[in-house]
């Protein structure tokens, strides 16, 4: 096992990762830019390392730096969280290169399936439903007619190294067809420095059903059931639930077995997740996620498991700690995202951190990185910290959050913890009949 772990991460992440070093006896390292120095996951770590300025690019996204971090703290391997480097190949290959373990997939993986084109074409070859779409990448706006024609409209145009939303347009019909494939192509080269697009048909009313994978790398991996995302804004996840609340256990059984024979059959290794939509019964792979999630919390809860230890034993060559025949449901979790955002523009929110008091009590769990006096830079993602509640229905895991909300306390910046009042008091979210465009309709009425 590992003597000193570095993370490569920030906030509640970061310290979730020191939390677990922690338990299993293992020595933790803190990361920081200038602008984390008073951040809890660098007092809570046996030792910090600054790697440089506020932005991003010259510290948490710097791979020379990171890497120097841990060659002077003497970490045998480092942990990426989410974000940031998590589904970096170059930086996991740089990693291998310097002798230290990269805790998750291989390089190789991660390149596998950053490519949406290329991890379609792998999901279909070892049996995963996909969405109808063009065979590999479309180049050209007369190629993008013929193929968008054939399939029917409406269809949408995804970046082949999309992710988060960005370098997605939607064509609702033939005369929109060339906005959508050259805006795409544009807004792709810009975030991913990648204009390959290609074509699906767009679904009408779909949920988001996510399956929760785990490989051990030689050629073993169990599923660990689904969660449902369907809560979204701009394409960003809101509030998560596990187990979906349309997805029966002979359903589940079948899409998970499915999942986990994919990741088998890869000789992937460590924790990833399977994305889908789903519409009138039907799974539609979208992409997969070779990192841990940032909704982790609320299948660890129904499972009883420990998704980061497991990423590090399976990292130091240990078999994993469960087989399929061990994971079994219990109850019902929800996670709400609680972001340091000012309704209902959501326009970021930082600034320093009055008063903060976490919400506590059987079921209820608060993962932040806040404190009294708390200074939220304004140079990261807004997320400040996610609530999970887990009872043993449904209809009580919502009524804990409704209470847990009640309790919750931030003071000195707008928070989105209001949105979640809101909407719980809505029967399509207390009856769990809702897709991904719901919420965007929602708020709009409101």
């Amino acid at each position: 096992m590992f003597k000193k772990i570095l993370i490569a991460n920030r906030g509640e992440i970061a310290l979730r990762i020191i939390r677990a070093c922690r338990e299993m006896g293992i020595g933790s390292v803190a990361v920081h830019s200038t602008a984390d120095t008073d951040a809890m996951h660098v007092r809570m770590a046996d030792e910090a390392v600054c790697i440089g300025p506020p932005p991003s690019p010259q510290s948490y996204l710097s791979i020379a730096n990171v890497i120097s971090a841990c060659e002077i703290s003497g970490a045998e391997a480092i942990h990426p969280g989410y974000g940031f480097l998590s589904e970096n190949a170059r930086f996991s290959q740089a990693l291998h290169d310097h002798g230290i373990t990269f805790i998750g997939p291989s390089a190789d993986h991660i390149n596998l399936m950053g490519d949406k084109i290329a991890a379609k074409d792998t999901m279909i070859k070892m049996g995963v439903p996909c969405v109808p779409g063009s065979d590999g990448g479309v180049t050209d706006l007369e190629e993008a007619r013929r193929v968008s024609g054939e399939m029917g409209y409406p269809v949408i145009v995804k970046a082949a190294a999309g992710g988060g939303g960005r370098g997605m347009k939607l064509a609702k019909s033939a005369a929109e067809i060339d906005v959508a494939f050259q805006s795409a192509r544009t807004e792709a080269k810009a975030a991913f420095g990648d204009d390959a697009v290609y074509i699906e048909k767009y679904l009408g009313n779909p949920r988001h059903i996510e399956v929760q994978v785990f490989g051990d790398g030689k050629g073993g991996a169990v599923h660990l059931g689904e969660r449902d995302c369907s809560l979204q804004r701009r394409h960003q996840k809101v509030l998560e639930e596990a187990p979906s609340p349309v997805i029966d256990a002979e359903t589940r059984a079948r899409i998970g077995k499915t999942c986990a024979d994919a990741v088998a059959g890869m000789g992937y290794s460590g924790a990833g997740t399977i994305e889908f939509l789903f519409e009138d019964g039907e799974f539609y792979f979208i992409e997969m996620n070779t990192r841990l999630q940032v909704e982790h919390p609320v299948t660890e809860e129904i499972f009883g498991v420990d998704l980061v230890r497991e990423q590090i034993r399976v990292a130091a060559g240990l078999p994993m700690s469960f087989t399929q025949e061990d994971l079994t449901i219990n109850g019902h979790a929800i996670e709400c995202r609680i972001n340091a955002e000012r309704l209902p523009d959501f326009t970021p929110s930082p600034g320093a951190v009055a008063h903060y008091h976490a919400p506590g009590g059987l079921g209820v769990r608060m993962d932040s990185a806040l404190y009294h006096g708390y200074k939220i830079p304004p140079y990261y993602d807004s997320l400040i910290g996610k609530l999970i509640v887990h009872a043993p229905t449904r209809k009580e895991a919502l009524a804990r959050l409704d209470r847990a909300l009640s309790e919750l306390i931030i003071d000195g910046i707008d928070t989105t913890a209001p949105l979640f009042h809101a909407l719980l008091e809505d029967r399509a979210v207390q009856t769990g009949e809702y897709n991904i465009h719901w919420l965007e309709k929602w708020l709009d009425k409101a």
